[in-house]
């Protein structure tokens, strides 16, 4: 099923070129004023830092306390592809915010993400709204896009280093910056339940781009090509799930890609390029860039169909650098249905290559 643009049904994101002068009451009673800011002549990292800051400006004292944190290893691997009111995550709740707030944690993500569609930003909403539907449709409270957490691992500046972190049940986002360049944009986690729904008038079926590019794939290999490349394994969940941080396996295993045609190799790059495309498009072309020079020591795996739509159905590329995982899932909230899990990491700048 085809993914449908979020924009015509959700609240409209402004990214907001000037906050005009605004008043905010601190909890210790004062009042600060905050001056006009304009990010509008910057571009990347320094746009980046600029929309940061420019949220920043929006919060009381407390709140920016509770939004930015040190940059360590432990405060980086606190997410989880739970709820948070199951695992506790760090920054500031989205959900807590008031409406001029929200509107400048969105500008910022909205530049953290890319904007191919149904990838990046637009994927970015049509989670939240997921998780919205499971919040109307027996989820109860720990679902909602409301409880989703923005948090800032160090100051956002074009030197030094910072982690810029968006996090919550079904997506991860996790940007790291040092210098005033992207080093690490993984780990960066999707999923979503159910795997199609209907808000408004409109379907979405999140991650469905994903699983096409898998199929495709699949659907070209030759039975020997199939046979090299199926695990007798079954899995249930991914390998390099939260908590599974710098844990890569030792050999690669599946199909080699140096012996795929041209063709082959170009879908296994559509597939890729539905991972990169999550984060700023010129960073995720420098990222592709690397891939690509890689992929003839690229291997694929899967396991159970290729349909890539039953339960314990799984795929994986496995790279010098790239990971990507796939898997399908038994429902939690829908327990007769399924629900996707899906992770793409790198070998080498996971959390930009800090490991403790």
């Amino acid at each position: 099923m085809k993914k449908k643009n979020v924009w015509s049904i959700m609240i409209p994101l402004i990214i907001v070129a000037v906050f005009t002068q605004c008043h905010n009451d601190d909890d210790d009673g004062t009042s600060t004023t905050y001056s006009s800011t304009s990010c509008d002549s910057e571009t990347g990292v320094a746009r980046v830092v600029c929309l940061a800051e420019a949220f920043k400006a929006t919060l009381s004292s407390s709140q920016v306390a509770t939004l930015q944190l040190d940059y360590t290893f432990s405060n980086a691997k606190t997410w989880s592809n739970l709820p948070a009111a199951m695992s506790a995550r760090n920054g500031i709740k989205l959900g807590s915010l008031n409406s001029t707030q929200l509107t400048a944690a969105k500008a910022l993500i909205e530049e953290m993400t890319g904007t191919t569609a149904n990838e990046g930003w637009d994927e970015v909403q049509q989670v939240w709204l997921a998780d919205d539907y499971l919040y109307a449709n027996g989820g109860g409270s720990d679902y909602g896009s409301g409880n989703y957490y923005l948090a800032f691992l160090g100051t956002p500046s074009t030197s030094g280093t910072f982690e810029i972190l968006e996090t919550g049940h079904h997506k991860t986002v996790a940007n790291t910056y040092v210098d005033g360049v992207l080093v690490g944009a993984t780990p960066h986690f999707e999923a979503v339940e159910p795997v199609s729904f209907t808000s408004g008038s409109t379907t979405y079926a999140p991650i469905s781009q994903e699983r096409d590019a898998f199929v495709a794939l699949l659907a070209s290999f030759s039975s020997s090509e199939l046979s090299s490349a199926k695990s007798s394994s079954t899995f249930t969940d991914l390998v390099l799930v939260p908590g599974k941080e710098w844990q890569f396996p030792s050999t690669s295993s599946g199909l080699q890609c140096n012996g795929l045609t041209s063709e082959q190799k170009e879908l296994v790059l559509n597939v890729i390029k539905t991972y990169t495309n999550d984060i700023d498009d010129n960073d995720a072309a420098a990222f592709l860039e690397t891939y690509t020079s890689e992929l003839d020591n690229t291997y694929i795996l899967y396991s159970g169909t290729t349909s890539m739509n039953t339960k314990n159905d799984y795929f994986r590329i496995d790279g010098p650098h790239v990971w990507i995982e796939f898997v399908v899932a038994g429902g939690v909230v829908f327990p007769s249905g399924i629900h996707f899990h899906s992770i793409w990491r790198d070998r080498s700048t996971d959390y930009a290559g800090t490991k403790s």
